[in-house]
């Protein structure tokens, strides 16, 4: 059985005055929401368990879906304050029953081969893998460097690096057990407090992709997203 962990528990600040009624993983994109594309492209590599990982409005995530989605098994891991995107992980890891578990943002479309990512993973025999993306400019996200082998060599912050490079795609596979080598609490930013601190001390890899990606947290990719709908949606690229 294929698990993921889906974090859809952020307040989508900066699209709240384009979507205000629904948490961001619910934006419709025509009319559908983007989660449910999120769920149809997974259903596409065999996950049969999701693990909505929820705070913002997390009711109305719940009340539309219930603990069924087509042929997926839907889990809830709700926040009653806010975790940060590791504590999230944490949270939403005990209802997982599998020991590799895939995790992604809500927000974000990312046509990953989830068959190759996960070969990619045992091959490196790794606690963490990434899928990272190329992209023309990567000061807006900050730029990740790798090795010959994949290892990740460096995390640059935002605008310290511009031009053509890597960005964090925002698709992991973890080992559950990861999290017990760090004593970070329950609240942190996987990113900021575990990935970027700790990728020197332990081997972390990182998968280099150029398929179609959108993030929809921001206005104009959200409109843009409702242009290009029929690139991503219902079917695996």
């Amino acid at each position: 059985m294929k698990e993921a962990i889906i974090l859809a528990g952020g307040f989508g600040t900066r699209l709240q005055h384009v979507v205000s009624d629904v948490p961001k993983p619910m934006a419709p994109i025509n009319g559908v929401p983007f989660l449910s594309i999120l769920m149809d492209y997974l259903m596409n590599f065999g996950f049969e368990h999701i693990v909505l990982s929820t705070g913002y409005l997390h009711e109305k995530i719940e009340a539309f879906y219930g603990k069924q989605y087509k042929k997926l098994r839907i889990s809830y891991a709700c926040e009653q304050t806010p975790l940060g995107t590791g504590g999230g992980m944490l949270n939403a890891l005990q209802y997982c029953k599998n020991e590799e578990v895939v995790v992604l943002n809500g927000d974000t479309f990312f046509a990953v081969d989830y068959n190759k990512f996960e070969k990619f993973h045992e091959d490196h025999d790794t606690l963490l893998s990434i899928v990272l993306r190329s992209v023309e400019d990567t000061s807006r996200y900050g730029s990740v460097q790798i090795d010959e082998k994949n290892k990740i060599t460096l995390f640059n912050e935002k605008n310290v690096v511009s031009g053509e490079g890597l960005i964090n795609g925002g698709i992991y596979l973890i080992n559950k057990y990861l999290f017990d080598s760090f004593a970070i609490g329950q609240r942190f930013s996987f990113e900021k407090d575990l990935m970027e601190v700790y990728y020197k001390k332990y081997p972390f890899y990182a998968m280099p992709s150029d398929v179609y990606f959108i993030d929809i947290g921001i206005p104009e990719d959200y409109v843009r997203a409702q242009r290009e709908c029929q690139l991503f949606q219902y079917k695996k690229l």
